[in-house]
């Protein structure tokens, strides 16, 4: 599977900005797929995931309320909206892929994942 992420951009904060992810393949709606980050000097963390049909979501805590992760398996893509953006939301957003069951206590664990994309860069300017 090879993931191509697009959408990042110099926003100011309060602002959006819509992420996608877009995976080779024709098993994509078998995968769960995630949305990860990280900023200068910061360890690389959990942003959100979502399962393979759609209806299973999770989210890290800071962005619960704000950000929302979608997917199109019949465009082989998966989003994240990001509203209400803050400076702090600054990062190298990574896309990734992983083919399993889906397990709450998994999904947010980097070392899960199986494929990643090249990351796309978010600024939000305060």
């Amino acid at each position: 599977v090879q993931l191509q992420a697009s959408g990042g951009g110099l926003v100011q904060a309060g602002g959006s900005l819509r992420l996608s992810c877009v995976a080779s393949g024709r098993t994509f709606s078998s995968y769960i797929m995630g949305w990860f980050r990280q900023a200068p000097g910061k360890e690389r963390e959990f942003v959100a995931a979502v399962s393979g049909g759609g209806h299973l979501t999770y989210y890290e805590d800071s962005v619960k309320g704000r950000f929302t992760i979608s997917r199109d398996n019949a465009k082989n893509t998966v989003y994240l909206q990001m509203n209400s953006l803050k400076p702090e939301d600054t990062a190298l957003y990574y896309c990734a892929a992983y083919g399993s069951i889906w397990r709450r206590t998994e999904v947010a664990m980097g070392w899960r994942y199986d494929y990643w994309g090249q990351g796309t860069l978010v600024t939000v300017s305060s």
